[in-house]
């Protein structure tokens, strides 16, 4: 998921609420302030919030000029792993794709396994630009969960991002190690951003009051997946229209 600028820890700090997707490299950063929703902190500027660097938190990592061959590279990492499969990828097979030699690959990424998750990592940037940001600067309730929708299904339609973390979810589910931990870190926070989107809804007062978030964040995440799979593989010309009808259908039973 690529990284133009230091964004958010979004759903904890414009809602208040528990959750918020992991963007990559959860260690600690220098906390800055980026002009990108209401809700500042104290000492910051209007209109700017900050970045934490706790664990569930979500923000975009601003990339330097000395980071450029790195970007191109974990670009590069990112459609090879889409295509063939994350535990496929390894160092030699990068090298061949992008001409660098291995041993200058090493020295960035230093294992198989540390690229892999540095992969993950970089591939989460783009999602959480492409499919979170926009949701989350969309106003509360309805309006942020249909750009939601529509952010994501076009990713799922046409990004290499969300063609790796299906594939991976299911070449690591029986997996355990490192690279699994981090795959589930992010499909939990994930879930729990969505949630906390649909729970700032309800308490709006678009949705029921009795309206489940969590069920929500699952239901839609199925209509997804099922989207990815009819358009991807089964090639459906009206899989986008039957995802539409489903996602209609799962905010009217909300109501």
């Amino acid at each position: 998921m690529s990284a133009p600028g230091v964004v958010i820890e979004a759903i904890e700090a414009v809602e208040g609420g528990r959750g918020g997707w992991s963007a990559p490299g959860s260690v600690e950063r220098p906390v800055r302030s980026v002009p990108v929703v209401p809700g500042p902190s104290p000492g910051s500027h209007p209109g700017h919030i900050r970045v934490a660097h706790s664990e569930r938190s979500c923000y975009f990592r601003l990339v330097s000029k000395g980071e450029e061959t790195r970007r191109q590279v974990l670009e590069a990492a990112v459609e090879v792993a889409a295509i063939s499969g994350l535990a496929s990828l390894t160092i030699g097979s990068l090298a061949e794709r992008t001409g660098m030699s291995k041993s200058g690959l090493f020295a960035h990424f230093k294992s198989k396994e540390t690229l892999q998750i540095q992969v993950l990592e970089f591939a989460s940037e783009a999602f959480v630009q492409d499919v979170v940001r926009p949701a989350v600067s969309a106003p509360r309730g309805e309006k942020r969960i249909m750009t939601l929708f529509e952010s994501w299904l076009a990713v799922s339609r046409d990004g290499a991002a969300e063609c790796l973390f299906v594939s991976a979810a299911w070449e690591y589910d029986d997996q355990p190690g490192p690279v699994r931990d981090r795959l589930v870190r992010m499909h939990l926070d994930f879930s729990d951003s969505v949630a906390q989107m649909f729970r700032t809804g309800i308490a709006e007062g678009f949705f029921a009051a009795d309206a489940d978030p969590e069920q929500f964040a699952h239901d839609l995440h199925g209509i997804m997946l099922i989207f990815f799979q009819a358009h991807r593989l089964l090639g459906d010309a009206r899989a986008e229209e039957r995802a539409r009808r489903a996602f209609s259908r799962l905010i009217e039973s909300n109501r």
